[in-house]
């Protein structure tokens, strides 16, 4: 992995412990970003046109990465903006579960819009308090983070499957924006129904890009409403039979914006995503036992077997401050800070912290 960290000229002049808020830009993709433009510069409407191709290819290589056929694939600017027009058209009398402090995006769409609600605590027992409200309390929908964006509880994709072999009426929509990127998922064997995420942050692809993934079933629970010329390929006679998919993409896609998802895909392909998440867990280990041994935790994350590479430890004596003058890029969150850690992270990068919050004491 030390041979990528060359890619990011950032990594240069600080420990870049930010990626929950953005992910970096890649030399390479910088440089496919500016041959773009520059095909557009000259070539006005004829390279515009000419791109149009690219959007298939962007949706191509989403379903190979996350394993979902294309054709179940929306292409959409961002996770947030996809999940508003899924819930109009979700029908008003379903009852859904949602994650107590989960990412606004996530709950404030579904609280907005009259569904039955209710809450599953996010703690050691996470899976169990899902498990139990899903039992007890008639829940029909699921909608959750896969990974929480202040603390970086991250569910267990094996409990999902079972969950849904035990329910298999039960519809889970997820938020992968947290995840996709950092770890693997195969979405068609995944116990989810519908997966979303925005490209910005563990995909490395920059802002105005995210895709939704849809199982079979799972168009049957939805009467999607949104339409606009490009929903039907730009051809007049087909308004009456537009596609599921094609539902999200009621107007034209950008390809500077979609052909950047691609280029990021392909790099994380060339790198090899099983690297990548071994990299990753690797990480997660070697910071939550570092932040453990320093007291910096709270104890229900502790108690997980499993972390994402997102934690939130405490700010204590003002050492979100520290953090900052010692060039750590970080964030505040909740009561504490974030320290988020990606592949061209290293151990090293999270000793250097660690000793930085030593010598503060």
């Amino acid at each position: 992995m030390l041979n990528n960290r060359k890619s990011y000229p950032v990594l240069n002049h600080c420990i870049y412990a930010n990626t929950a808020a953005y992910g970096l830009l890649n030399d390479e993709l910088l440089e496919w970003r500016q041959n773009h433009d520059l095909d557009y510069l000259v070539g006005g409407s004829s390279m515009k046109i000419e791109s149009l191709g690219l959007i298939g290819e962007t949706r191509q290589i989403v379903g190979e990465f996350f394993k979902c056929k294309k054709d179940l694939i929306a292409l959409v600017p961002n996770f947030s903006l996809g999940l508003n027009m899924l819930l109009e058209g979700l029908d008003s009398e379903e009852h859904i579960l949602l994650l107590e402090n989960d990412y606004p995006s996530v709950n404030w769409p579904v609280e907005s819009r009259g569904f039955q609600i209710s809450y599953a605590k996010i703690n050691e027992h996470l899976e169990q308090n899902i498990l139990e409200k899903v039992r007890n309390n008639s829940i029909t929908v699921l909608a959750l983070s896969l990974v929480q964006w202040i603390n970086g509880i991250r569910v267990d994709l094996d409990f999902l499957k079972s969950l849904k072999e035990e329910f298999p009426q039960l519809l889970i929509i997820a938020d992968g924006t947290q995840f996709c990127g950092a770890f693997e998922i195969d979405f068609e064997n995944s116990g989810i129904d519908v997966l979303g995420a925005s490209g910005y942050k563990w995909l490395l692809a920059g802002t105005g890009n995210g895709f939704f993934l849809f199982k079979d079933l799972a168009q049957r629970r939805f009467t999607i409403k949104t339409t606009g010329f490009n929903s039907a390929n730009a051809v007049l006679t087909a308004k009456n039979t537009i596609p599921f998919n094609k539902h999200f993409e009621p107007g034209h896609l950008d390809s500077l914006n979609f052909g950047s998802l691609k280029c990021a895909l392909e790099i994380l392909n060339n790198i090899g995503m099983k690297e990548i998440a071994a990299h990753n867990e690797n990480l997660s280990k070697k910071a939550g036992k570092g932040f453990d041994e320093l007291g910096l935790l709270n104890n229900y994350v502790i108690q997980r077997n499993r972390h994402s590479t997102i934690f939130n430890i405490k700010d204590n004596n003002g050492l979100y401050n520290h953090l900052k003058e010692e060039n750590v890029v970080c964030s505040r969150r909740g009561e504490g800070i974030r320290l988020s850690f990606h592949y061209y992270n290293t151990v090293e990068d999270i000793d250097a912290i660690l000793e930085i919050i030593r010598k503060m004491r």
